[in-house]
């Protein structure tokens, strides 16, 4: 073994938020564990990433209830579950010492959100001498509201608001910023392929 999956925050904390109306993919959950499923297969080591924001009252603090694994996930019994409270997901972990225990050399990631948590993991793994796969349709994210715009908003208002960048761009320019530099960007579709699977 020497690849692991790092599926990163894709937990009940934005299904309590009211953004998560506008997430890129409702649907993020399935998605991941058709990733996990593959990489199982593949033999490789799968690791589970939890968002924390200790006494901050908020949907990331433990104290509510939400740090959790969506219901839908299918993490298997003996898969490492690590807590993060920074972006990336080494910072405030023992994930490179897992790894380093581990043999890994290689990783895969997904997760929620695409250009904050899952992209800065990735870069960070880079700089760390992985070599990162970024599989984009297993990442979902929300629209970034412009820097002006007040923290206080509806939804609605920042939907309406014509500075805010689409959930779709934010996707698109992780993807340039990422690829030749950071990962190798992939898709479920085209990881099936390559492992000879069907893509359904």
């Amino acid at each position: 073994m020497s690849r692991a999956l790092i599926v990163i925050d894709v937990q009940e904390s934005f299904r309590a938020q009211p953004l998560w109306e506008a997430i890129s993919d409702p649907k993020i959950a399935d998605k991941v564990n058709r990733l996990v499923r593959l990489s199982r297969r593949a033999g490789d080591l799968v690791v589970w990433v939890l968002h924390s924001e200790p006494g901050t009252g908020d949907v990331f603090d433990p104290a509510l209830g939400h740090v959790r694994l969506m219901e839908e996930v299918e993490r298997a019994d003996g898969e490492p579950l690590i807590h993060k409270t920074s972006h990336n997901a080494f910072t405030t972990t023992n994930l490179q010492q897992l790894l380093t225990a581990h043999g890994i050399r290689e990783l895969t990631v997904c997760g929620i959100r695409t250009e904050q948590c899952v992209e800065t993991t990735t870069r960070v793994a880079c700089d760390l001498g992985y070599q990162v796969t970024f599989v984009t349709d297993a990442t979902a994210t929300h629209p970034i509201p412009h820097r002006d715009a007040p923290a206080d908003r509806s939804v609605a208002d920042l939907l309406a608001d014509p500075r805010t960048l689409p959930s779709a761009e934010a996707i698109r320019r992780t993807e340039y910023a990422l690829a030749g530099r950071f990962a190798t960007i992939a898709t479920l579709d085209g990881l099936a392929v390559a492992a000879e699977l069907p893509v359904r």
